[in-house]
């Protein structure tokens, strides 16, 4: 018996030996963030801009897989049942990350008890912007011209997306009737809007501001606090009269629950030393972002806040991702 109790000891001794040093190869292979979003989204064009900062500052590949669908379910699904050692993450931001299970039939989880928020990426206002054919150049004329022709205008969006949801809160605050056209993605409503199809839609500057310029679409209002300075001729909603509809979104990685502490501790700190880059700071304020950062915990308070603001906001426009 003394012998056995010799080689359990030595076993565990062994063990609590190896635990450490195992903790401290994280990571020692490739890291993959999903996108519950398509290509070219907001979302997904923030998890590539920190990816290649992050792979340099952890020494391991960082991909993007994007599992588009099902009102963000499917992507999440994928994070949900995925290991939780830190090599699987999830990008998202706030509202959807909380909304989706809220609304969504077909998957329901805890946003903060089954996710660990790990790092806050960017924050950053949307723009609502219209066909060049309707004859409206400002936010006032357009509502005008809504209400004069209900039902008639169509309002593009990516299903179980922010700017889905704003766009409920706008037609609410304007008590307007314009159609929602819903799409897998973002993108594929704009490419309608410039086909004639759709002649609202609300999304980020990255993939607005290129097509305002060329004079394809016309931006009426930004959501943020203040006006961006890529089309500084563009006022805020709250300059237009609708303060209701003003709003900032924060993007951030998550991982299921049960992640390693230490697994959070090296991704978190690799965003935040990405973040410190200034070629990465330029590349995110090009597209109309705002670097963030801060600790895991700094996220996962900010989550739980703007739940707060948001829920509500949901429950008041009946807003459904299916």
């Amino acid at each position: 018996m003394t012998a056995i109790r010799v080689l359990i000891a030595a076993l565990v001794f062994t063990g609590a030996l190896a635990a450490p040093a195992s903790a401290q190869s994280f990571p020692d292979r490739p890291i993959k963030i999903i996108a519950p979003f398509t290509a070219g989204s907001p979302n997904d064009v923030v998890a590539r801009l920190i990816a290649a900062p992050m792979a340099a500052q952890l020494g391991q590949s960082v991909v993007v897989d994007n599992r588009p669908g099902g009102g963000t379910t499917i992507g999440v699904k994928a994070v949900m049942s995925a290991e939780p050692d830190g090599y699987t993450l999830l990008i998202s931001n706030s509202p959807t990350h909380f909304i989706s299970p809220l609304v969504n039939k077909s998957l329901t989880y805890d946003p903060l008890k089954d996710f660990v928020p790990i790092a806050t990426i960017a924050s950053g206002g949307l723009m609502l912007v219209i066909a060049p054919d309707v004859p409206a150049k400002t936010l006032k004329e357009f509502i005008a011209y809504a209400k004069a022709h209900p039902g008639k205008l169509n309002f593009g969006f990516g299903q179980g997306t922010l700017p889905q949801l704003v766009g409920e809160m706008f037609k609410r605050a304007t008590g307007t009737d314009i159609a929602n056209i819903p799409y897998k993605g973002g993108a594929q409503a704009v490419t309608d809007m410039l086909g004639g199809r759709v002649q609202m839609n609300i999304g980020t500057i990255s993939t607005l501001a290129p097509l305002v310029r060329e004079g394809k679409l016309r931006a009426l209002a930004m959501t943020s606090a203040q006006r961006n300075h890529e089309l500084p001729d563009v006022p805020t909603m709250t300059e237009s009269g609708l303060p209701e509809v003003a709003s900032v979104t924060y993007y951030g990685l998550l991982a299921p629950h049960g992640v390693p502490a230490d697994a959070v501790r090296r991704i978190n700190a690799a965003v935040n030393d990405s973040l410190k880059s200034p070629e990465v700071i330029a590349a995110l304020r090009r597209i109309g972002f705002d670097p963030h950062g801060g600790t895991s915990e700094d996220f996962t308070k900010l989550l739980a806040s703007e739940m707060k603001i948001w829920i509500p906001v949901v429950q008041a426009t009946g807003f459904q991702m299916n």
